[in-house]
């Protein structure tokens, strides 16, 4: 594998609740190297969205290594996309892009540029006036994918961020995730219970399974890009991963 940004190693969680031991993750290596696209996929409650915590800083682990090779000076490693936008009512659309350049030394002036030129890599380049009760649920997103990607970080994390939206949304914004990837060149660890997303945007799928949740198989989609949803190539490696994740559920 090429040099790896993400390097995780036997890494284990767990936590007492009422005098009982309960294992969230257990044994989990995970390498991802830099400007890779990886999806990690399983069942409800395998842990999935509990490894982006842990590289956020927002868990810790009880065993293992987390180690990160960002830029030298990189004032934001990593930024986490939810699963709803978080943005906050009381600013406007430009003003929540800007938010996390707040502290950065920036000017206001170069705070709000960078909120713009974020705002037109998502296509929002006119909706920076906006409230965000003005916008759709999909713009909604698109905002906070902007506002991550304006604090220039080296990963960016994504926890299920279009499972609340319609399909036809959902697909525009898998298109659209896949454009910015490529006009960006980020890694991304992108969350998901979805297999045809996840055959959609990864280069690589990790499957999640077992309780405690652990790395059960690991499939590259070779796919070219720009992929097509209804390419018969695209899903037979859904079909193939589908089987994957049964099996190995089945094992665990």
């Amino acid at each position: 594998m090429d040099e790896a940004i993400i390097d995780i190693r036997s890494l284990s969680l767990a936590y007492e609740r009422e005098g009982r031991r309960n294992e969230i993750l257990a044994d989990l290596d995970l390498r991802i190297a830099r400007g890779e696209f990886v999806v990690i996929v399983g069942e409800s409650g395998v842990g999935k969205s509990t490894v982006l915590r842990v590289l956020i800083g927002l868990a810790r682990p009880s065993a293992g290594t987390v180690r990160l090779a960002t830029r030298a000076g990189c004032r934001t490693p990593m930024a986490l996309v939810f699963q709803d936008a978080r943005l906050l009512p009381w600013r406007r659309v430009i003003a929540n892009v800007a938010f996390g350049l707040e502290g950065s030394g920036l000017s206001r002036a170069q705070r709000r540029a960078k909120a713009a030129e974020m705002l037109a890599l998502v296509g929002l380049a006119d909706y920076g006036h906006r409230w965000p009760h003005q916008l759709s649920g999909g713009q909604r997103q698109r905002v906070a994918i902007a506002r991550a990607l304006a604090v220039d970080p080296d990963v960016l994390l994504m926890d299920e961020p279009f499972s609340a939206l319609d399909s036809f949304t959902r697909e525009g914004l898998q298109d659209e995730l896949q454009r910015i990837q490529a006009a960006t060149g980020k890694t991304i660890l992108f969350v998901t219970h979805d297999i045809d997303e996840a055959v959609t945007l990864a280069d690589r799928v990790v499957v999640l399974a077992g309780s405690p949740g652990r790395v059960a198989a690991e499939m590259a989609v070779t796919v070219p890009r720009p992929r097509r949803r209804r390419d018969a190539a695209l899903a037979e490696s859904a079909r193939q991963l589908r089987a994957e994740l049964s099996r190995r559920s089945a094992e665990l």
